[in-house]
C-alpha cells in the first residue's frame, strides 16, 4: 500500500499521505491491517501477522475482530474495543456477543439486553430476555410471553407467543397453544400453528415435525417432503441430512434420497464435503455420495476456509480437502478457522495459530 502514495500504516493506524485524493477515503474504509489476538504470559492484546504488538496485552482474554470490533475480558467483565484499542462498550458486563455490527447483546445480573453500539443505549430494558437481531427484528420475552422489537426498541409484534425466535428468509417460527407456526414481519400468521416442532427457513425450506416424524415445508406452508424421518436437518448446499431407522443419508429438495441412509452419523455439507461416521470412524463424502476422504478419524468437523478439524489419538488438528494433515493433531482443543486463524489449547497453553501453524502467544 505504500507505493500508491495514498495511505500508509503507522503507529497501528492507517493514515493519508500528503495531499491524497478522495479515493484514499475509500481505501481506508476497505483496507485495515489484520489484528490477531496475542497472549503474553497471562494477558492478551493484539498483533499484526508479523507479531508486532498494536494493542497492548492488558486483557484477561481477547476474541477475534469481527467487522472492526472485538470482545475483550477484564477483571471477569466483558466489553468491546475497536482496532485502535478504544473501548467502545465498557468492560462491565457478565457476557457480551452479537451478530450485528450496530448492536450487541449483553448479560448483566442474569438478564440480557440489546445495546446500540454507537450510542451505547440499551433498547430492551423492560424485557426479561432478548434474542439476536434477525433481519432487523429481535425476539423478546416479557412475563413468559414472546414478541418482537425493531432496532429502535419499538415493539412491532406484541408479546403474545409462548416462544419465538429470529427471522430468517422473511419468516419466524413461533409457538402458540403448544404448537408451532410461522409469522411475517407484520405479525401475520402465514403458516398456522399446527406443528409439534419447527425450525428456521434455509434455502427456501424448513423442517417441521408431526406425530414424532420430520419433514419439510415451503414458505406457503405446503408440505414439500412428507413427515417420515426420525430426524431432519436444514438444507445446506442443496442437500439435507436425514435419519431413518438409525442411519443417516441425504435428500434433495424434491425428497429424493440422493445419498443412501447408511451412515451412523452425518453432518451438513460445507464447502462441497460432509463429514460422515461409519463403524465408529469419520471421513468425508462429496455431494455425489463419493467417499473422498476415508473414514480413519476418531472425529471430524465441517470444512471452513478450506480446512476441517479432525481427531487422531484424542488430539485435534486440521486437514485439507485431499485429506492431507496440514496442522498436526497435537492440540487438546481447536475452534474452526475464521479469517485465517483458530483458537487452540496446547497442553493448557491457550492462544491462536494461523494456517501455517504459527503461534500467537508468548511464554
Amino acid at each position: 500500500m505504500e507505493e500508491n502514495k495514498l495511505i500508509k500504516y503507522q503507529d497501528g493506524q492507517l493514515q493519508k499521505v500528503g495531499n491524497s485524493i478522495a479515493i484514499a477515503d475509500k481505501l481506508l474504509a476497505l483496507y485495515e491491517p489484520q489484528l490477531i489476538p496475542y497472549r503474553k504470559k497471562d494477558k492478551w492484546g493484539y498483533c499484526t501477522p508479523d507479531k508486532k504488538i498494536v494493542i497492548e496485552c492488558i486483557y484477561d482474554h481477547a476474541e477475534r475482530f469481527e467487522e472492526g470490533l472485538a470482545i475483550v475480558e477484564l477483571n471477569e467483565k466483558y466489553g468491546l474495543i475497536n482496532k485502535q484499542g478504544k473501548e467502545i462498550i465498557e468492560c462491565k458486563y457478565d457476557s457480551i456477543n452479537g451478530n450485528d455490527s450496530d448492536f450487541c447483546r449483553v448479560k448483566l445480573n442474569e438478564r440480557y439486553y440489546l445495546i446500540n453500539i454507537a450510542s451505547q443505549k440499551i433498547i430492551s430494558a423492560k424485557y426479561n430476555h432478548v434474542e439476536f437481531f434477525g433481519e432487523g427484528i429481535a425476539a423478546v420475552e416479557l412475563n413468559g410471553k414472546y414478541g418482537f422489537i425493531d432496532k429502535s426498541g419499538n415493539e412491532v409484534i406484541p408479546c403474545k407467543y409462548n416462544f419465538a425466535t429470529g427471522f430468517s428468509e422473511g419468516l419466524a417460527y413461533v409457538k402458540l397453544n403448544n404448537k408451532f407456526g410461522y409469522i411475517d414481519k407484520s405479525g401475520n400468521e402465514i403458516i398456522s400453528c399446527k406443528y409439534d416442532s419447527a425450525s428456521v427457513f434455509n434455502e427456501g425450506l424448513s423442517t417441521i415435525a408431526k406425530n414424532g416424524k420430520y419433514g419439510y415445508i415451503g414458505k406457503s406452508g405446503n408440505e414439500v417432503i412428507a413427515c417420515k424421518y426420525d430426524k431432519a436437518q436444514l438444507f445446506s448446499e442443496g442437500l439435507a441430512e436425514v435419519e431413518l431407522n438409525g442411519k443417516y443419508g441425504f435428500i434433495d429438495k424434491s425428497g429424493n434420497e440422493v445419498i443412501a441412509c447408511k451412515y451412523d452419523y452425518a453432518n451438513e455439507f460445507s464447502e462441497g464435503l460432509a463429514a460422515i461416521e461409519l463403524n465408529g470412524m469419520y471421513g468425508y463424502i462429496n455431494t455425489e455420495g463419493l467417499e473422498v476422504i476415508s473414514p480413519i478419524f476418531e472425529w471430524a468437523d465441517r470444512f471452513r476456509e478450506g480446512l476441517a478439524s479432525i481427531m487422531i489419538d484424542e488430539k485435534y488438528g486440521f486437514i485439507d480437502k485431499e485429506g492431507k494433515e496440514i496442522i498436526p493433531c497435537v492440540f487438546n482443543y481447536v475452534s474452526a478457522f475464521k479469517e485465517g486463524i483458530t483458537y487452540v489449547d496446547y497442553f493448557g497453553k491457550y492462544g491462536f495459530i494461523d494456517k501455517n501453524g504459527v503461534e500467537y502467544w508468548e511464554d
